[in-house]
């Protein structure tokens, strides 16, 4: 009974406040079960480890502004490590959306390289293209989730060193599905620089903490700080605000759009924060673009 009444106060604390509960995730060891009650607009993910989420009811939609792929009952999808993707997860043929997802850190593979990783590279083995990958449906894959779907109820708990050994056989499921997931998987090599000014140009609408934009480029938090005074005077907060600005200016004077198209499309919360910094920059209201 206790454990139940926890249950009941997570999903009204997650819930923010609204009316009913919208969402309740557990996370036993890295291995996330999540719940949606409600259809949601979306929620923009970008782990830094690599993922495998399985959907075990409803719908998943994961979008990347060039494509959409959809994620139904009984289907999963590998998520690259770093790889910023938007996911939609909804209700589909009158069941709410429930899936798995299991985070494979960079810990846990070096555990696994020695007992799954080697013999498995070679020199000519590639590594896998960036982006998600639609799993083929495979008995380890259907054993595995099968295996796991009696924790959807929260009474019941598992035991940690359990979900360890789920872990593996996840692992195992995707080195045997795919060669080149060896070589992607157990990469350990810390990541190359990357162009700050490239990285925050394509990404200046998403929210990054400044410790998040070193990690994406490849630096550490006081190297980043360094680099970034080589190229712009500004903070990179302010330096953020000014681009999602410039943008929204060139959308709405150029391309007609309104205020209340724009605002998030750039970045920002709200259509107020969005006004008050653009009369801050550029003197007047974004409604003068349209007088």
């Amino acid at each position: 009974m206790q454990r139940k009444q926890k249950y009941t106060e997570a999903m009204k604390k997650d819930d923010s406040g609204q009316s009913g509960p919208m969402k309740l995730i557990f996370n036993y060891n890295d291995v996330f079960y999540s719940f949606f009650y409600d259809d949601i607009s979306g929620c923009v993910h970008r782990s830094r480890e690599y993922a495998v989420n399985y959907v075990y009811s409803g719908e998943m939609v994961l979008a990347n502004g060039k494509e959409q792929i959809h994620v139904g009952k009984g289907e999963c999808v590998f998520i690259p490590r770093d790889h910023h993707i938007t996911m939609y997860k909804r209700t589909c043929n009158g069941e709410r959306y429930c899936g798995i997802f299991l985070m494979f850190t960079r810990a846990f593979l070096r555990r696994m390289y020695g007992q799954f990783g080697q013999g498995r590279i070679s020199a000519s083995t590639p590594k896998l293209d960036a982006g998600v990958m639609k799993l083929p449906h495979t008995v380890e894959l259907a054993s595995l989730f099968a295996s796991m779907t009696p924790y959807f109820d929260p009474e019941v708990k598992p035991q940690g060193d359990f979900m360890q050994l789920k872990m593996q056989e996840g692992l195992l499921a995707l080195l045997h599905i795919d060669e080149r997931f060896a070589p992607t998987l157990f990469d350990f090599n810390e990541p190359w620089k990357i162009d700050i000014l490239d990285f925050l140009n394509e990404n200046y609408m998403y929210e990054f903490s400044m410790k998040d934009m070193a990690h994406y480029t490849g630096r550490s938090l006081a190297t980043f700080k360094r680099d970034f005074k080589k190229i712009s005077d500004l903070t990179p907060e302010k330096w953020l605000i000014r681009k999602r600005l410039e943008v929204a200016y060139a959308k709405m004077k150029e391309g007609g759009k309104r205020v209340v198209d724009v605002y998030a499309e750039v970045g920002f919360k709200n259509p107020s924060h969005f006004s008050t910094a653009f009369k801050k920059q550029y003197g007047v209201p974004p409604t003068a673009l349209f007088a």
